[in-house]
């Protein structure tokens, strides 16, 4: 160790930079569900939320909710605001609120003003409040107004932050907040029009513990069995954001482990030419006694210790992430991140870091223990091919294994974590083979007439070549970044190109049963096309084959039909964009026992068959039906779609709107403007939504995930370049050796370099054609096994590829062996 770290520098960044991604990117995902946790109560608004679909709580279910405590409710719902010339108007998500609201933290506007201030009545006009983008969409200021279903608006101040915005569903368009007596002058909640009402409550007594608010709403299940309404308490204040955070963070976590394996390959990489380094010390240790064991375990330690090193450098990188991504945070969520030190993430990272060491080193060590004295002495290194002893070889495995299954059970998805990890382990493994192959075919490649090709050639295969560490570290990171770049580039081509062809153009919500033939008439006139439309109402499906939802345990891939409330509809015949694949259509005029056609991908996956019975909470009533056939639906087509369709008579008699869609082939922006402008006029209770903004809105998000993904991605090429840098860095020595015989032999530097670039070139092709290869395999996995979309090979993904392989191999090749053909002859023949 006092010789120093001296060729242990990429040894220190591979792993430093595995351990910093692992520990940081858990640090940050802890600091935001702390963060949740301890402000639960201002990011849901009270201690207990209720929340009804389509109906308001009736007075028996009032009065109990309000002898909870304090009680602030709220309305939401999608319209659209028009300014009050009727020259613009855009989609908005409606939130009307009372007096008491918020019940915690703070509604912050720009100027501050009190509740009535900003949202009572003034010269014929509710008051409101908008974010900038609304207002920059519509483009007014504040002081001007705006309509509203049949209501008037004036805009009073710029919304800054709502509380508990982070406990909502997400949203296509930005807030709109006005009072309830404002929403109910707008005239927008109608018999079946689609809005939740919630039922925010700061309880008299403070709950003593988790006991304490369970018992709540089993007391609050117990007396209103149809309420139908979720509940929600201030310890899972935003399930949909916990859940995310921990799902990116497991991805993250899977790809800085990756990064950590592909700087294994330098880790072995650095410890054989140390070990090589150290020969004539070992053959004086075995020469004076010592047994293998002993050598071993010496190295062992020292190689322990300077990894130490860098996985405390590691850990101080990632300590420090959360803090650096404070302020990013901050401007993505709407809630005060929780800074600070996180001991088991770090904790985490560190043992990660501990067995890619061991890892990585042992089989180098096993090498170096059965090389005989009298081999280091002639300068015979550590090259001769085959394995080690048996016992490193188990135990280098079993350190894998561990490894492995340590990701695997830290995962929240214990599923995709096992895919990610044999999908990892069988790239490693195939990329070794096809090491070993293109070393075997550089063996049998014929002889070529140019010298430098010649010497390219043979420098992949001989004895210390870096074909095998190159191959291994640079294709895995490059697999890496086609499968992401692959997957997303399918989805922006199925967002961007091929939704837009296949979807409608338009949806249009809350249509009531008594203006449905009016608006037709309307469509028809003003943009001809295909207009479908249908009745719809919500419901949340509360039992399967007479067994709570809440109890079951079903696929990952179904839990969100049971999750929140579902769009139903009733029809007398199978609807367009299905095609029944089992069971019988009920007949056009049936009245007998509730019949349900389930959507067949999501009924295989909940477990359904034929005959089993759904149980949906709709308008405050629990309905059971009986599973009647399956259908197969194209959700993909955007078009309308809906998991349960009913027979008619399920819902007779119950209020319910209208949904419609409008296809027009090769209609222009103006008219699809005009169309919107003449609806909003004559319907203003009518939600328009604009299929190619929404898909806008879709795009945008991807777009900021995938260059989040790929700059995460980005470190497993970062530690790719570190293992490239320590190869030619591990085979300088015999490269001197070679490029100093060489120019003795009369080679010039010109040809020398001209046949390391060949030699760069040729590994790098391979390389890049075998990451292309399996990364284009594991997105067409991914886009069209999981996520059931269309998937096509991108040239520009695999020109990239390979343009980036060959750059790193000869960029960072030649770098070093520019250095190399520096040496001057005579001190180097002087020692051979």
């Amino acid at each position: 160790m006092r010789g120093g770290l001296r060729g242990f520098f990429v040894f220190l960044a591979c792993i430093a930079l595995g351990v910093a991604a692992i520990g940081g990117v858990n640090s940050v995902a802890r600091s935001i569900s702390a963060a949740v946790d301890s402000q639960g109560q201002e990011i849901l608004g009270g201690e207990i939320r209720f929340r009804l679909t389509q109906r308001e709580a009736n007075d028996a279910e009032k009065a109990w909710i309000a002898s909870l405590g304090t009680v602030s409710e709220s309305a939401s719902m999608r319209s659209m605001a028009q300014r009050e010339d009727g020259s613009n108007q855009a989609l908005v998500e409606v939130k009307a609120v009372d007096g008491a609201y918020p019940l915690y933290g703070s509604l912050v506007t720009d100027p501050p003003l009190d509740h009535e201030t900003l949202f009572g009545e003034r010269d014929g006009a509710f008051g409101a409040v908008a974010p900038s983008l609304l207002l920059d969409r519509l483009g007014i200021r504040v002081g001007e107004r705006v309509k509203l279903g049949r209501g008037l608006f004036e805009i009073r101040a710029v919304l800054v932050t709502e509380p508990d915005a982070v406990s909502e569903s997400f949203g296509f368009a930005p807030r709109l907040m006005v009072s309830l007596d404002g929403l109910k002058a707008a005239g927008l909640i109608q018999p079946g029009s689609l809005f939740q009402y919630a039922y925010r409550v700061k309880l008299a007594e403070p709950p003593s513990g988790s006991n304490a608010l369970k018992s709540l709403r089993n007391q609050a299940s117990k007396l209103f069995p149809q309420a139908g309404w979720n509940v929600r308490t201030f310890e899972n204040a935003a399930p949909s954001l916990s859940s995310n955070v921990e799902r990116f963070s497991q991805f993250l976590t899977l790809v800085g482990l990756t990064a950590l394996v592909v700087g294994g390959v330098g880790v072995a990489n650095a410890v054989r030419a140390y070990l090589d380094s150290k020969r004539s010390v070992i053959a004086t240790f075995k020469s004076l006694g010592a047994s293998g064991n002993f050598v071993v375990l010496v190295y062992l330690l020292q190689i322990m210790l300077i990894a130490l090193v860098g996985i405390a450098a590691g850990l101080a990188l990632g300590a420090m992430m959360p803090f650096g991504a404070q302020a990013a945070l901050q401007q993505l969520l709407p809630i005060p991140s929780e800074v600070g030190f996180y001991p088991r993430a770090l904790a985490l990272a560190a043992v990660f870091g501990i067995l890619t060491t061991l890892a990585f080193a042992l089989l180098p060590l096993g090498r170096a223990r059965d090389v005989p004295a009298t081999a280091l002495f002639r300068e015979m290194g550590f090259e001769a091919r085959g394995w080690p002893r048996k016992t490193y070889v188990v135990a280098a495995l079993a350190i894998a294994v561990a490894l492995a299954l340590l990701a695997i059970f830290h995962a929240q998805e214990r599923r995709i974590a096992t895919i990610f990890v044999v999908s990892a382990v069988c790239a490693f493994l195939v990329l070794r083979l096809v090491g070993d192959l293109v070393q075997t075919i550089a063996r049998h490649a014929p002889r070529v007439r140019s010298t430098a090709l010649r010497l390219a050639i043979g420098n992949i295969h001989r004895p210390g070549a870096l074909t095998p560490s190159v191959v291994v570290s640079l294709g895995l990171g490059l697999t890496l970044l086609a499968t992401l770049a692959l997957i997303d580039g399918n989805l922006r081509r199925q967002i961007g190109d091929r939704l837009p062809d296949v979807a409608p153009n338009f949806f249009f919500v809350d249509i009531q049963p008594h203006e449905i033939e009016d608006f037709s008439m309307l469509v028809e006139r003003e943009l001809p096309g295909k207009l479908i439309r249908v009745p719809m109402l919500r419901g949340r499906v509360v039992e399967l084959n007479g067994k709570d939802t809440r109890n079951l345990k079903v696929a990952p891939e179904g839990e969100w039909v049971l999750r929140g409330d579902r769009g139903i509809t009733y029809s007398a015949t199978v609807p367009e964009n299905s095609t029944l694949v089992e069971g019988e259509w009920w007949p056009e005029n049936y009245d007998g026992e509730p019949l349900v056609s389930f959507s067949a991908q999501e009924g295989k996956e909940l477990g359904l068959k034929l005959g089993d019975t759904i149980t949906v909470n709709v308008l405050g009533r629990n309905i059971t039906a009986r599973i009647a056939n399956f259908r197969r639906v194209e959700w993909e087509t955007l078009a309308m779609n809906f998991v349960m369709v009913f027979s008619p008579n399920t819902f007779a008699g119950a209020p319910h709107a209208w949904l419609s869609t409008l296809t027009a082939e090769n209609a222009t922006p103006e008219e699809e403007s005009r169309l919107l402008n003449a609806i909003t006029r004559a319907f203003p209770t009518v939600t328009s939504i604009r299929v190619k903004d929404a898909l806008d809105v879709v795009n945008e998000l991807v777009s900021q995930l995938s260059t989040a993904i790929r700059a995460a991605a980005s470190v497993a090429l970062i530690a790719s370049v570190l293992v490239l840098s320590g190869a030619l860095a591990a085979g300088s020595k015999a490269r001197v050796h070679d490029a100093v015989v060489l120019k003795t032999l009369g080679a010039t530097r010109r040809m020398l370099v001209r046949a390391f670039a060949y030699e760069y070139l040729l590994i790098g092709l391979a390389t890049a054609i075998f990451g292309l290869l399996a990364g284009a395999v594991a997105s067409w996995y991914v886009v069209a096994r999981i996520m059931k979309l269309s998937w096509t090979m991108l040239p520009e993904v695999a020109v990239g590829t390979v343009a980036l392989a060959l750059v790193l191999t000869v960029v960072f090749g030649l770098i070093g062996t520019w250095r190399v053909l520096g040496h001057k002859a005579a001190p180097v023949l002087r020692n051979l």
